[in-house]
């Protein structure tokens, strides 16, 4: 090659395949793969070059697993999109669960309602403390069974009239930002402090050890009113509730992450068809 030749500029032609190059590496990789990648770099910093007792540097085995594999499947849009659309499938199982326990509860309040005013006309006692307890854990158990749904059809407020003069892309940025730094680690925080709080209300001890035998409901914890059921599987709910909403933040991740990067085809930004509002 001549000096003159290496001189010269390039081609429009070739500066465009090296866009198109560029733009196609940046398209591999969804940003979870970035972020995951991260999140090992720190940890991998903490375990060998800093001292801490922070679960950062201490991560157990399957998390280190879970992050090397979050890093590959990064690399397979295909692969995402199938774990997403799983993720998602549960929402429409916990929508059909939740519009049952809608009429469940307007059902049994109706038979509360109706049996306290018909006691002075039979004069009897035909009122049921289970009913009661009935009544609220199912109306406990729409918000818990319901909240991934509301997370996948954006039916949870926000700030309409700033939210909505943004672009797709930004849109997608803010919420792969918020989910990522703020939800991810909120959820998880929130599994591990119910864990123990889950297990304690079905029943087993502070020692650790369960009860022995089959009859496991008889160490739940109780309903203070009289007649009440067990309150000790509701509050395990509790733990679901957080590990059903924590699925979804991660389905929103991967479907957020698509719009940054420009698959549109994978991803995708929730409209909501209402008026705008301020919360």
């Amino acid at each position: 090659m001549t000096s003159v030749e290496a001189h010269q500029p390039r081609s429009n032609s070739d500066t465009n395949a090296i866009d198109r190059l560029t733009v196609s590496a940046g398209r591999r990789m969804h940003p979870l793969g970035w972020v995951a990648t991260a999140y090992a770099i720190v940890a991998v910093a903490y375990h060998t070059v800093f001292s801490t007792d922070y679960l950062i540097g201490n991560l157990p085995l399957w998390v280190w697993l879970a992050t090397v594999a979050t890093i590959l499947v990064s690399t397979q849009p295909g692969a995402l999109d199938v774990i997403r659309r799983s993720i998602e499938s549960i929402a429409t199982v916990t929508r059909g669960a939740t519009l049952i326990l809608v009429w469940m509860v307007f059902i049994v309040q109706f038979f509360n309602v109706a049996t306290r005013y018909g006691n002075d006309f039979v004069e009897t006692d035909i009122y049921f403390g289970e009913a009661v307890s009935v009544a609220w854990q199912s109306f406990a158990l729409i918000a818990i069974l319901g909240i991934n749904y509301g997370v996948r059809d954006a039916v949870n407020p926000r700030i309409d009239f700033w939210w909505a003069e943004f672009s797709d892309k930004t849109k997608a940025w803010l919420d792969f930002s918020i989910h990522t730094l703020l939800l991810a680690p909120f959820t998880i925080m929130a599994m591990r402090l119910l864990t123990g709080y889950a297990t304690t209300s079905l029943g087993q001890r502070r020692s650790g050890e369960w009860p022995s035998g089959w009859r496991v409901w008889e160490t739940w914890e109780q309903a203070p009113d009289a007649g009440g059921l067990a309150v000790g599987p509701i509050k395990a709910m509790l733990f679901v509730a957080f590990a059903l909403f924590g699925l979804q933040v991660f389905a929103e991740i991967i479907k957020t992450g698509f719009v940054m990067i420009g698959r549109d085809d994978l991803g995708k930004v929730a409209k909501i068809d209402a008026p705008l509002r301020v919360e």
